[in-house]
């Protein structure tokens, strides 16, 4: 039989390796089993905080929502529930942006919940 060399693959396999850790520091991205360690790590805190991305922004589209609702004198429970009542369909999101940047849009928005 033919004798089956990996020196190839092998180099290959460690050239793309190290060349995914390659911003890392020191021997983080020279050596091939902290290299390894790394982007493990690495990998599973970019899934990780993709999740909890979304989780921050939710809180801060919420926490601007709030600070803009106190100056009406109204509260977030309340306006999220008169959202629901008058059938207005905007998510947290462009309410967020609405208070932040046009702040009559969402006044006239909060009055309309008011009414309700």
């Amino acid at each position: 039989m033919v004798r089956v060399r990996y020196a190839p693959a092998r180099k290959k396999k460690k050239k793309r390796i190290l060349k995914q850790a390659k911003g890392a520091r020191g021997a983080r991205s020279r050596l091939l089993r902290t290299a390894k360690e790394t982007l493990r790590r690495g990998l599973y805190f970019s899934y990780r905080d993709r999740k909890a991305k979304k989780r921050n922004m939710r809180r801060l589209w919420i926490v601007r929502i709030n600070a803009r609702l106190k100056e009406k004198g109204l509260s977030y429970n309340k306006f999220i529930a008169g959202l629901k009542k008058a059938r207005i369909n905007l998510d947290r999101k462009i309410l967020a942006d609405l208070a932040v940047n046009d702040k009559a849009a969402f006044d006239c928005i909060a009055d309309a919940v008011m009414k309700e």
